[in-house]
């Protein structure tokens, strides 16, 4: 008989219970999960595990323990688990945990070690029983000891039948000693990539001369950990705390599924709250999280906030350098496209995510018109995102004067900007420049008078026709030290 090879392999579960050490775990499940941007935990992918995001786990088990050391082995844990933050904790001083091992779930050979201790039937190509006993390893073939006592190594395989329920992800193996015999309360503790969440945020601009709109907070949630997640208390953490190791989750298949399910009145929303140096946003109710799926809740009510929209046409930097730049050809340029940007206010703490955009059409249909992240914004402060390029919009960006006068330590600069406008409509445009040929400069001459002003900025409102176009001049001069500029 050849072997089938492994993605052939079946399995057939008879009864769906629990048997051997571990009885079912308790409803009161708890996850606490960390902010990702890793795009692998939120897209459509394989149907595979993704090594992303962080977790940490608290299961509630109940153990029936024998007297005396004794092996027991905990399954259905997710494929990303850190071994070194994983333990187990039992209620009481009647039992205590000797050594612990951590077999990681793979495929098909993940669901064969979770049936590890429990009697199994193993299925040769044309259906019949090859062995049948307690399986006591899986992985390079399957030991199997029968009720007479013999062992049996089998290679060559179709399928195994269980009597018990069996896993897809890890497999944690205990030696315990207990001073008693009976049922034992027991909390698993752990970390696992595999699972995270992020802030979704949608902006409908409302129609009007002011820039109002509808603004909707949602908490984007993605289990990619290998196994469901099924009434569990959920804690999201926004922030960024350091994750050391080098096989930490990435801070940053399947089809994505959105199915969330809160045992909660839909009304109410996540509990916020401060933790150290992050914050919380505790769920009211028990939810599921099924393997392969991103699923949202309400993070803040629904409401209308005010906006500021700029089209902007911007050049150079903040950058400044080491020493006056007294060369002709140091001022950057070139740039031509008009963008839209906008900005809004945080009513709350808004944890980082991404900001989609939509405004109505001439027929009053919600538009797409942009999409830029959010990033962890402290109420009361400005978030500002770039919506995309104006189309009807264009700059250009010309040097009318320059002359330095080494002696006197100076050096004088002035340009053009000339916009034009294609559409239907006038359009104010926001000019923002960086002098940054030295640290100072002033303001010599403009056109326009700036409608604002910093150590490293110059910003004009130049209003544009309709179909037409609009000039900006102004011109600048620096001004140095012998020890700024040695050399002159």
């Amino acid at each position: 008989m050849r072997q089938l090879p492994s993605p052939t392999l079946a399995f057939a579960i008879a009864l769906s219970v629990s048997t051997g050490a571990v009885a079912a775990s308790s409803p009161a499940t708890s996850l606490t999960l960390y902010r990702s941007d890793d795009a692998a935990l939120f897209s459509a992918g394989d149907g595979g595990g993704v090594q992303a995001g962080y977790a940490v786990a608290r299961e509630p088990r109940e153990l029936q323990l024998k007297n005396g050391v004794q092996d027991i082995s905990l399954g259905g844990l997710p494929q990303y688990l850190d071994p070194e933050a994983l333990a187990l904790t039992l209620e009481g001083k009647s039992a205590q945990v000797l050594s612990q091992r951590l077999l990681i779930g793979q495929g098909q050979n993940a669901a064969l070690g979770s049936l590890v201790g429990q009697p199994v039937a193993v299925l040769g190509s044309n259906g019949q029983p090859i062995a049948s006993g307690t399986l006591l390893r899986a992985g390079d073939g399957l030991l199997v000891q029968g009720s007479d006592g013999q062992t049996s190594l089998i290679r060559e395989y179709a399928a195994v039948r269980a009597q018990g329920s069996f896993q897809t992800g890890s497999l944690l193996q205990l030696r315990v000693d207990a001073q008693r015999a009976g049922a034992t309360k027991a909390t698993l503790s752990y970390t696992t990539a595999g699972l995270g969440w992020r802030a979704a945020y949608v902006g409908t601009l409302q129609p009007g001369d002011r820039c109002q709109m509808q603004f909707e907070s949602r908490a984007s949630i993605a289990n990619r950990s290998g196994r469901d997640w099924t009434d569990t208390q959920l804690t999201l953490i926004a922030g960024e705390p350091n994750f050391a190791k080098p096989s930490a989750p990435r801070p940053m298949g399947a089809p994505v599924a959105y199915a969330m399910r809160a045992k909660a009145d839909a009304g109410q929303l996540p509990e916020q709250d401060t933790l150290a140096d992050y914050r919380s946003y505790t769920l009211p109710g028990a939810v599921d999280l099924p393997d392969g799926s991103v699923s949202q809740v309400p993070l803040y009510a629904t409401r209308t906030v005010e906006c500021e929209r700029t089209s902007l046409f911007e050049n150079g930097g903040g950058w400044v350098p080491p020493q006056p730049m007294i060369n002709r050809d140091f001022t950057p340029g070139g740039n031509t496209a008009v963008t839209s940007t906008l900005q809004l206010r945080a009513f709350d703490s808004l944890p980082a995510g991404y900001l989609r955009v939509l405004t109505a059409d001439r027929n009053g249909t919600p538009q797409f018109i942009g999409e830029g992240r959010i990033n962890d914004t402290p109420k009361g402060s400005d978030a500002h995102i770039t919506l995309g390029t104006a189309f009807d919009l264009r700059g250009e960006r010309e040097r009318t004067d320059f002359k330095v006068d080494k002696a006197g330590r100076t050096l004088d600069e002035a340009f053009r900007i000339t916009l034009t406008n294609a559409g239907d409509s006038a359009r104010v445009v926001t000019v923002r420049e960086h002098p940054s040929r030295w640290r100072q400069w002033t303001l010599v001459s403009s056109s326009s008078k700036p409608s604002q002003q910093t150590p490293d900025t110059l910003e004009f409102r130049v209003t544009v026709p309709a179909g037409g176009k609009a000039t900006l001049d102004y011109a600048v001069r620096y001004q140095w030290s012998d020890d700024d500029h040695p050399q002159g």
